[in-house]
C-alpha cells in the first residue's frame, strides 16, 4: 500500500468502525496527518499575526484537525481490529501518557493472519495498470 493508497482508503471509509486496516494503512495515515499539521502550522504562522498575548492563532491547522479526526480514529479502530482487539482498546488514549504508549505497541504489532471476529484480512490495493 502506498502513500496516496493509504490516504484515499482512509478518506473513502471516512467513519468506517468496521473490518481492519493493515499496518501500512494506519502509519501512512498517521505520516499524513503529521505532514499536514506541519504544513498548517507553517500556513498559520506566515498568514497570521500572534495575538496581543504573544499567541499565535491557528485557524488553517484547527480546521485540518478537525477534518481528519473521524477517519484517524477509524483507521486506529479498524487497526485494532486487525489485532483481533475491540475498538474501545482505542480508549486508553484518554490515559495521559501510558495509554498512548500502550496504543503506540499495539499499533506496531503485526495483524492476525487469516480471518479472526471482525473479518478477513483487507485485501491489498490493485496494482495500477502497466
Amino acid at each position: 500500500m502506498t502513500f496516496g493508497d493509504a490516504i484515499r482508503k482512509c478518506f473513502s471509509d471516512y467513519a468506517t468502525f468496521t473490518g481492519r486496516a493493515p499496518r501500512p494503512e494506519f502509519w501512512w495515515f498517521f505520516l499524513f496527518g503529521m505532514l499536514g499539521k506541519v504544513a498548517f502550522s507553517i500556513l498559520d504562522t506566515a498568514v497570521f499575526a500572534a495575538d496581543t498575548a504573544g499567541r499565535q492563532v491557528g485557524v488553517f491547522g484547527a480546521l485540518f484537525s478537525l477534518a481528519v479526526l473521524l477517519p484517524t480514529i477509524a483507521v486506529g479502530v479498524r487497526r485494532l481490529h486487525d489485532l483481533d482487539k475491540s475498538g474501545w482498546w482505542y480508549l486508553l488514549i484518554l490515559i495521559p501518557v501510558l495509554g498512548g504508549l500502550v496504543l503506540l505497541y499495539f499499533f506496531a504489532q503485526k495483524g492476525s493472519v487469516g480471518d479472526n471476529r471482525f473479518g478477513p484480512p483487507a485485501a491489498p490495493p490493485e496494482a495500477p495498470p502497466i
